[in-house]
Parts: C-alpha cells; structure tokens; sequence
C-alpha cells in the first residue's frame, strides 16, 4: 500500500464515521439519562431531509444544518412525551419513531423533488489550513475537513468533560443510573430526561444533515440505511462513553471504507458478503466482544415520582 493510498482510506473513513459520532453522542445522552433511544435512525434520516429541503428551497446550507436541528429537537421531545410522560414502552416508541419517519420522509421527498430524490444540492465545503495540510498521511485527515467535522471533535471533548466534571454530568448520570435516589435529592429527573433527549435528537439529526449535505449533496429515501442500529452498537461497545463510542464508530467507519476498496479493487468476493461487514462488525459488538458493557441502571425503566415503575 501506498501513503497516499492509506491516506485516502484514513479519510474516507473518517467521513464515514461522522454520521455515526453524531448519533452515538446523541444517543449517549438520552441513555445516560435512563431513556433507550431506538429511535436514532429515524432522527438521522429527519435530519437529512429536513436539511436537504431548507437547503433546496433557501440554496444557504447553513439554514438546511439548522433546520436539522431544529427537526431533531421536535422528534427528541416527541420521543421524551411519550416515553416520559405518557410512559409508553421506550423501545416501541423508538421504532415507532423510525417507521413514521422512514414514512414521512418518502412521501414529502417525492413532492418537494418532483418525483426525484437526486436533486443535487449545495454542500459545506472543507476547510483548509495552510501548511498543516501538506504534513504527510494526516494532513488532509486533520487539517481538510469542513466544520461538522470539527464540530463533532469538539462536542466529543466537551461531552466528556461535561459528564465527568460537572455538576449537570452528575445529575445526568444520577438520573439514569438511580431516578429516585435524585428525585429525593431534588433533581427534577422528568426534566432532565426530556432536556437529554432532545439534545439526542438534535445531535442525531447533524449526522444526517452530514450525510445530505457533505457526503452525497442530496437526498435519497432512506439513506441512513441502518447507522442509527450502529450507532447503538457503537454506544454499547463504547461502553457509553463518549471517546470509546467514537472510536467504536470509526471501528464501523473504517470496516465500511474497507469493503467500498476492496469492491473497487475488483477482488473475487461477492459483493454481498463485503457490504455485510459493518453489520457484521455491529453484531459482533452487540454480542460482547469488547468485554462486558454495563448500561445505566435505569435505562428503558420509566420513573413515576409515587415510586410505581411501569415495566
């Protein structure tokens, strides 16, 4: 292999690990907080379309990125009211959320598009540092990205001091770990719990608006193609930390750059069997090869304040 050919690869799949950071870390703070959040793959593909469609009709992506937001907020609060309020079973809610999302987004993507989903759109373009992107084999990994890139390297530091440092990490952590020990404490865990999930959805939601506005430049009907499932993956084999979810995303990253080589090398392997691996690499995670993972105690348990739990 060559430099620039291990360079190439480094890049891609970095690129093809952005979308699944950005779920991970959402889903990481709605699981901290006790509440399982299935529901990733529909906030990425509400993402993308609500970014592809500001971004169309307005033609600034900057728009389209906060409309994403925006979206994924909604759908992270739609998720917490029936999960934290109504009590409805979490993992029901979650592919609920997929389904009418998948639903959606098909629809209102053959009307705003006339039919066509490959409408090509404007795109964020990478920013390059003088002199720090000539360095050999990083230089265009670390120093050419554009800002979502850089976005997401920042909120990972953030997160993780935010968790492990402060007092809201505390509370976020307390909440999904022991609901009733904060609530006796004073920490309003309804609150928190919505306040978690619709920073997961908003979160989420930028990975799909990377994926319309960076990787492709448009929107297809259903392009998350299952890396809202990876990402969950990712935040198991991370064991729900920040940094070790990333790296599990650039795990699954790298495995899915890999297979795109190997296809275009023209190497004598069914196709298939190569766009299986991430897949595979996910079920292997899922399966604890990475070790045991403990999640927070009270994941998929709503609290109710007069201490009946509904299972």
């Amino acid at each position: 292999m060559t430099s620039d050919f291990f360079s190439d690869y480094l890049i891609a799949s970095l690129r093809l690990t952005v979308p699944l950071a950005f779920a991970a870390l959402g889903g990481l703070y709605s699981e901290r907080s006790g509440v399982l959040n299935i529901a990733l793959e529909g906030m990425l593909l509400t993402g993308a379309f609500s970014s592809a469609v500001a971004t169309f009709y307005t033609g600034n992506v900057w728009i389209g990125v906060i409309a994403a937001i925006i979206a994924g907020g909604f759908v992270g609060l739609t998720h917490a009211f029936l999960c934290v309020s109504l009590y409805v079973n979490q993992l029901v809610s979650g592919l609920a959320i997929n389904l009418v999302a998948a639903g959606i987004t098909s629809f209102l993507a053959r009307l705003v598009f006339h039919g066509s989903s490959t409408q090509r759109l404007p795109g964020i373009e990478p920013i390059i540092i003088p002199n720090l992107v000539n360095i050999p084999l990083v230089g265009s990994l670390l120093f050419q990205q554009d800002i979502l890139v850089y976005l997401l390297l920042t909120l990972l530091i953030f997160t993780t001091y935010l968790l492990f440092k402060t007092s809201f990490g505390l509370t976020l952590r307390a909440v999904g770990e022991y609901p009733k020990a904060a609530d006796t404490a004073g920490v309003p865990v309804q609150r928190v719990r919505y306040l978690a999930v619709a920073i997961s959805g908003c979160l989420a939601s930028l990975g799909g608006a990377y994926l319309s506005l960076v990787q492709v430049r448009y929107f297809a009907e259903g392009m998350s193609a299952g890396k809202g499932f990876i990402a969950i993956a990712a935040l198991i084999f991370g064991k729900w930390h920040p940094l070790g979810s990333a790296l599990a995303c650039f795990l699954f990253g790298a495995t899915e750059a890999l297979q795109l080589r190997i296809q275009a090398l023209g190497v004598d392997i069914p196709y298939q069997f190569l766009v299986m691996l991430p897949y595979a690499i996910a079920l292997l995670a899922l399966l604890g090869l990475a070790g045991k993972s403990t999640p927070p105690a009270a994941l998929g348990v709503p609290y109710v304040r007069d201490n009946r739990a509904s299972k």
